[in-house]
């Protein structure tokens, strides 16, 4: 059995990090990257997800630098998203440091390019991230460039295509949830990693030990927390103690330079 794992989400702005609700409301400031990410470092992480969430709209690719200076600081995986549509960005961004890169609108407009990126790099390489937000009436719709652009796609189908696909991971992000500290989709959840053989990373929602511990009993292969660690006292620390403790499979508690 594969362990459960716990991955801090970054949004990037302007080299800054940032949290808002439903992607684009209150948006409050959260800190340095590269220190921030030192921190969750130590506490012994699986991974950090780093996305600059400008990329795709500003018609660019995530600032390698930053990742540059991320990689330097911390030794636990990291992934990486924002803007990627070519083959050269990826490589790019894997010589800067990041153990796998994530895509999202590309995914969207060009599915293809999943297949080429996973034939060049590996599926282990290759994450597709998922946005999605129930339509007017009540169907949930993926949604690309940074949830600005609703499309008529279902993402449970959506995600079964990108594995078809190739694509090593499928983060799925609820824009009705992110930053509201409500619960994860459950629903979704448990529908879709039951379609799936490949790990399905489950975000948008944290806002208790418990929510946490629902998105992984759900069939949630991993779990992004990004408020709540920000804004509460909960820790990876606690998330890890709580879920093993309540007996989900996850890593002993260990930072990357223990």
């Amino acid at each position: 059995m594969l362990k459960k794992r716990i991955i801090p989400k970054f949004l990037i702005r302007g080299g800054r990090l940032v949290k808002m609700r439903r992607f684009h409301d209150d948006q409050r400031e959260a800190g340095n990257p590269v220190s921030t990410a030192k921190v969750y470092d130590s506490y012994g992480v699986d991974e950090l997800l780093f996305v600059d969430i400008d990329a795709t709209n500003e018609g660019r690719v995530v600032t390698g630098n930053v990742i540059e200076r991320v990689a330097e600081e911390v030794f636990v995986p990291l992934t990486v998203g924002g803007g990627v549509t070519t083959l050269e960005q990826i490589e790019s961004l894997l010589k800067s440091g990041a153990d796998k890169v994530s895509i999202n609108s590309a995914a969207i407009e060009n599915p293809d390019f999943i297949t080429q990126a996973a034939s060049r790099f590996g599926d282990q390489c290759i994450v597709v991230s998922i946005d999605y937000q129930a339509d007017e009436f009540g169907k949930k719709r993926v949604v690309g460039r940074g949830g600005t652009t609703p499309t008529s796609q279902d993402p449970i189908e959506f995600a079964q295509r990108m594995q078809d696909l190739h694509a090593g991971e499928i983060l799925m992000s609820s824009i009705d949830r992110d930053g509201m500290m409500n619960g994860y989709d459950l629903d979704l959840i448990g529908d879709l990693s039951n379609r799936l053989s490949i790990p399905l990373i489950a975000s948008s929602g944290a806002g208790s030990l418990a929510d946490c511990k629902a998105a992984l009993d759900a069939g949630a292969s991993a779990i992004t927390i990004s408020s709540m660690f920000i804004f509460t006292d909960h820790s990876p620390i606690k998330v890890r103690t709580y879920l093993a403790t309540n007996g989900v499979y996850v890593r002993n508690q260990k930072g990357s330079r223990s």
